[in-house]
């Protein structure tokens, strides 16, 4: 119908090429002539292109690298299970993660690796919350399968807990450090080849009264005027962790030590 596409490629007389100015071959130009996108018009000798086809770039390598998924942070919660142990202050890191599981929509009723546990999103992060049932003293049991199992990096597992050295109600973030004596991060550490290098976010309890023994302070359950602002608090908590997985570390524990506390407003 169209001859032999071949020829189509030159204008068939100076006067059509000095008509069309297309002087140069067509296959300097990087494209792909699919077959017959020329019409002859009128039998005569020059050709023009169809107006409803338009020449197609020849493919080409992409340049731009696929962006690698985002390995998910491991955000632990330590302390006691069961309703014995609920409410007190040896359980304020659990109550950290429930704020955080609750404001963020994730469900925690699944049960891995010793844990209540779940998954989720904290902005287009990707999470995992885990509260051990190992008790306290165990809770590297649950955390070190996990991260193992999931190759999670220890710069991406914040571990929240109690912390007697610090006042009632204050947070302090830290990149890494000891269990100070605290024996679920004692257990983690261990369980993690003894390595010391993952976050941790601290919540102040308290010093215990006069003379009371640490493991009875611990048991305590909050008063009203104490539950009043650690609540506040955890709201603190919830955007540090923000934060820390959408910013970077730095900008979250400014946030946390400017954070003021429900006394000084």
């Amino acid at each position: 119908m169209y001859g032999n596409p071949s020829a189509a490629l030159l204008p068939l007389s100076l006067s059509a090429a000095a008509s069309t100015g297309r002087c140069r071959l067509f296959s300097v130009f990087p494209f792909s002539f699919s077959s017959y996108h020329w019409q002859l018009i009128n039998k005569s000798s020059t050709f023009i292109k169809n107006p409803r086809i338009l020449l197609k770039p020849m493919a080409s390598i992409s340049t731009v690298s696929e962006e690698e998924p985002k390995k998910p942070w491991l955000l632990v919660g330590l302390g006691n299970p069961g309703k014995r142990f609920s409410g007190t202050r040896h359980n304020v890191g659990f109550e950290l993660i429930d704020y955080i599981a609750e404001a963020e929509g994730i469900s925690m009723s699944a049960v891995s690796f010793k844990s209540a546990f779940g998954k989720g999103f904290i902005g287009d992060v990707p999470v995992m919350l885990a509260k051990p049932q190992t008790f306290m003293n165990a809770s590297g049991e649950s955390v070190g399968p996990i991260v193992s199992y999931y190759k999670i990096p220890l710069k991406q597992v914040l571990v929240m807990f109690d912390d007697m050295d610090l006042p009632f109600a204050k947070l302090r973030l830290l990149p890494k450090g000891g269990h100070g004596g605290h024996n679920g991060m004692r257990s983690i550490i261990t369980h993690l080849k003894g390595s010391r290098d993952f976050p941790r976010l601290r919540i102040g309890i308290g010093r215990p009264p006069g003379k009371m023994d640490p493991v009875n302070f611990v048991m305590r359950p909050f008063n009203k005027e104490e539950r009043e602002e650690l609540d506040f608090t955890f709201q603190s908590g919830i955007e540090a962790v923000r934060i820390l997985l959408q910013d970077n570390f730095d900008k979250s524990a400014t946030f946390v030590n400017s954070a003021k506390s429900l006394r000084t407003l």
